[in-house]
Formats: structure tokens, C-alpha cells, sequence
């Protein structure tokens, strides 16, 4: 499969939805680039990316 970039709220709403009400518009709206498309992502790799999504945000709001 192709890469494929989608929003960080759309591989929340599929695998963890319970993660919604706790991250914030600004971090659901991260495009986020998949290797293998978001079809084969499987719920502990939504863990991560969202883990990993939430420490670049706040790296980016420190930096400003």
C-alpha cells in the first residue's frame, strides 16, 4: 500500500475514540503520514502516534 496522510482525528475516531474529548482541535487537526495507510494501523500503533503527536505539539508551543 501507498503512504497516505490523514488527520490525527480520523485515526483516533477509527481505533481510540475514547481519546477525542482529551486532546485539543489544534492536535486533532495534525496531518499525520502513514506508510502502509491507515487500514493496516492497528490500536497500539494509534497509542503511539497519538503519544508521539502530542510531544511534538508541545515541543512546538515551548519553542514559541
Amino acid at each position: 500500500m501507498d503512504m497516505e496522510t490523514v488527520r490525527l482525528l480520523q485515526i483516533v475516531e477509527k481505533l481510540a475514540p475514547e481519546l477525542v474529548p482529551f486532546l485539543t482541535e489544534r492536535e486533532l487537526n495534525l496531518n499525520i503520514v502513514l506508510r502502509d495507510g491507515l487500514a493496516l494501523l492497528e490500536p497500539e500503533d494509534a497509542m503511539e502516534i497519538v503519544q508521539q503527536s502530542i510531544c511534538e505539539y508541545q515541543r512546538e508551543v515551548l519553542l514559541q
